[in-house]
């Protein structure tokens, strides 16, 4: 479940990325003008990573001992990070190669969490030691 919540968080951080120029006009009619701040976007970020890590930990502990869907989720996440140090023309593409990495390690860690019966012992540590 908190893989889908990570999906369903990343994709929302994206759209307010992709959408803020166009909205920015109308946030400060609605109330909403605090959504155009970057220290809104980091905070959502790292909410977005904090609950990213916590559900890959669990499929990692429970199912599949396998690192690679941190790696995707931290590099998905420094790459969205960096997207304020590029020009204007490249940010959409960091937000989608970001957003597209973090989304994918919540994809591979369910799918890693489905293909697998709860670890015993004997057997995530030989799974463990085959990495």
């Amino acid at each position: 479940m908190l893989d889908k919540f990570g999906i369903t968080a990343a994709s929302l951080c994206a759209l307010h990325c992709i959408l803020l120029p166009v909205l920015l006009p109308a946030l400060p009619l609605l109330g909403l003008s605090f959504l155009a701040d970057h220290a809104w976007e980091h905070v959502f970020l790292m909410v977005t990573a904090v609950l990213g890590s916590i559900a890959l930990f669990s499929g990692y502990k429970r199912y599949h001992r396998r690192l690679y869907p941190f790696y995707l989720l931290f590099i998905g996440v420094a790459v969205y990070w960096q997207k304020h140090d590029v020009s204007v023309d490249m940010q959409p593409f960091m937000i989608f190669i970001g957003t597209s990495l973090i989304v994918a390690a919540h994809f591979i860690n369910l799918r890693l969490c489905n293909s697998c019966k709860q670890c015993t012992e004997h057997e995530c540590h030989s799974v463990a030691e085959a990495d």
